[in-house]
């Protein structure tokens, strides 16, 4: 049953009445190259007939079956999977309402705006795409009446206006689905990801208790930071950080999981499901870009639905889609980016997508970036970082007395006593755009050497060019780290040393009493990635020297990058190429960082620096 609970019938009007038919603005239809999943005459079985054509069918589920909307392999098998339905789900106790569909699509549409970007104000509607899910998703009935669709994992890259369509969702679900005491959680690994979500229907329902004085005494707002949420009546709308441990006791009725990609733990997934177990027709929703987690639970719920797309497992109850391209398309030819985007030429623009693309030809944690926010393509981290063939253009050999008396900023990674430990020292150029240079000393005890095939590591030879000093014995002797970090101090003109707080603290007090401004550098993406990203772009703008230091070279071969949900980066030690040693980069990236830290106004631009928001 439909149900409409809204208080204010001069705002709320269900009626189809006035909704716009024919063909939306957006990109032009492009014939897809692909082959068909079925017959051609058992496609034509499966179209209806054109007089019972809703809009979404008419703009996109029959254009994407006859091969007029390019899309992937698996966003082929969805849509078929609705229109297989549509024929056989009655034998099932299936049923496609149309009218819960419209109750759904009217509610955004009618009632919501956009609130930001240049459609600020402008009444929101739905991309042919979004039309499409939104039908399926809430149209379709179980046996019993109810949602037939309880839980649902959706996947589509970055800037296709997810977040703008889900949110007027979660508004529905928390006071149009007729839920009695509805918990509607927007939720996402930080409470500030999950207001991205709730943001678009918290702001809609503020301005509707502008508009109405029935909706402003109904629906209580909370406006206060950290505080924001909605009720009415009993029901409640909130975003919620993941957070196991202050799940338990809940009793949703709608959790709406954004970014799911970010979650290493299927914990908290489990914590939330199991809490709806009392609820009538609950719904469950992922939706999410690719990632670099390839072994959590978003992974394991899109291995399942491709499963159930593919007839493998039959389950009438999970709904989903995943917008990517198909395994041996170019990721730089311009027609593929469509099957990651469908809102591309709508919302999302092709010049975007070229500037994006564009740095992804240029910098390798661009291009991973590029394919898993952009092409919905999961990547993995143990991938390597820097391109070493690039990376030896820098080796032409200088004379490090050049530098004597030139500001830098230092770097110290301590590391184990029994592993290596690094200082670097990076000079940014006395005049702009020149060459920056780094020097780098790198220490380990003896049995490190005598061991080297552990490492698969130079260390003999990188000893005898000199490019690594070695202390007897099993343990690193650090006074000579210290020593060195003096005499630097009085060569040049050192602004300022920084420093991973690990085992650091004796030494760090000894620099400190010599004079030595020092500043703790987290090893974390907030604390790395500014030095991350410098180094990549003086490393790919072949303005950084290096001098052919062997052991640093090692070290940047073997450099994987971990990142997190906002795409930022560092490296990862964990999950270094060959299980090799990272550490002289690792120096080099906090004396970047360190540079970046203090020289908050000559943060360097490259040729791909360019504005990533949408024109």
């Amino acid at each position: 049953m439909v149900t409409k609970s809204m208080p204010d019938d001069t705002i709320i009007n269900e009626s189809e009445e006035g909704h716009r038919s024919g063909i939306r603005a957006g990109r032009p239809v492009r014939r897809s190259s692909r082959s068909r999943a079925i017959s051609a005459k058992r496609l034509k079985k499966l179209i209806p007939p054109a007089e019972e054509w809703d809009v979404w069918d008419e703009l996109y589920g029959v254009p994407v079956l006859s091969g007029e909307i390019v899309v992937g392999d698996i966003v082929y098998r969805a849509v078929l999977r609705h229109y297989e339905d549509l024929q056989e789900g009655h034998k099932r106790g299936l049923k496609f309402s149309r009218e819960h569909a419209w109750h759904v699509i009217q509610h955004i549409e009618n009632h919501y705006q956009h609130i930001k970007g240049p459609l600020a104000g402008e009444p929101l509607k739905l991309d042919p795409w979004q039309l499409f899910w939104t039908a399926v998703l809430y149209g379709w009935l179980a046996q019993d009446g109810l949602r037939r669709f309880t839980r649902s994992y959706e996947e589509v890259a970055r800037k296709n206006g997810k977040s703008t369509w889900k949110g007027p969702q979660g508004g529905y679900l928390f006071c149009m689905d007729g839920e009695s005491g509805a918990e509607v959680y927007a939720v996402a690994s930080t409470r500030e990801q999950a207001m991205t979500v709730f943001k678009p229907a918290f702001e809609n329902v503020k301005r509707w208790a502008k508009k109405s004085p029935k909706i402003a005494k109904s629906f209580e707002i909370f406006k206060g930071a950290n505080q924001e949420r909605i009720t009415f009546g009993t029901n409640v709308f909130k975003p919620l950080a993941a957070n196991a441990d202050s799940q338990d006791g809940f009793n949703p009725s709608a959790i709406l999981f954004d970014e799911l990609h970010a979650q290493k733990s299927r914990e908290q997934w489990d914590v939330l499901e199991s809490a709806m177990g009392a609820r009538t027709q609950p719904l469950m929703s992922a939706i999410t870009t690719a990632g670099f987690i390839l072994d959590g639970i978003c992974t394991e719920l899109r291995s399942y639905l491709i499963s159930v797309l593919k007839n493998e497992i039959e389950d009438d109850s999970f709904f989903g889609y995943i917008y990517t391209l198909d395994e041996g398309d170019d990721p730089f030819l311009e027609q593929n980016w469509y099957k990651a985007n469908p809102a591309l030429g709508l919302g999302k623009t092709l010049s975007y997508m070229r500037n994006m693309a564009k740095k992804a030809k240029a910098l390798p944690s661009a291009l991973a970036n590029f394919k898993t926010k952009d092409l919905n393509i999961w990547c993995n981290t143990s991938d390597g970082w820097l391109d070493i063939a690039v990376w030896d253009e820098g080796k032409e050999p200088f004379d490090p007395e050049i530098l004597n008396g030139r500001t830098c900023y230092g770097g110290l990674d301590l590391a184990s006593t029994r592993d290596l430990t690094a200082f670097s020292l990076i000079f940014p150029p006395e005049e702009e755009g020149g060459i920056w240079h780094v020097l780098v000393r790198t220490w380990c005890p003896r049995e490190k050497v005598n061991n080297e095939a552990d490492d698969a590591a130079p260390y003999a030879t990188s000893e005898r060019e000199g490019w690594l000093e070695v202390t007897e014995g099993n343990v690193t002797d650090y006074n000579p780290v210290k020593k060195s970090i003096v005499e630097a101090s009085k060569k040049y003109n050192l602004e300022m040393l920084g420093f991973d707080n690990w085992n650091a603290q004796d030494v760090i007090n000894q620099m400190t009493d010599e004079g030595i401004v020092t500043v703790q550098i987290p090893q974390n993406t907030q604390g790395m990635y500014p030095g991350t990203r410098l180094l990549e772009v003086l490393i790919y703008d072949r303005r950084l020297k290096h001098g052919g230091n062997r052991i640093l070279r090692y070290a940047a071969s073997n450099v994987a990058l971990l990142y997190d949900s906002n795409d930022n980066f560092r490296p990862d030690k964990k999950n270094a190429k060959n299980k090799g040693r990272i550490d002289p980069l690792v120096a080099t990236v906090i004396a970047c960082s360190t540079y970046s830290a203090v020289a908050v106004d000559n943060t360097e631009k490259s040729f791909w620096d360019t504005d990533d928001d949408i024109e």
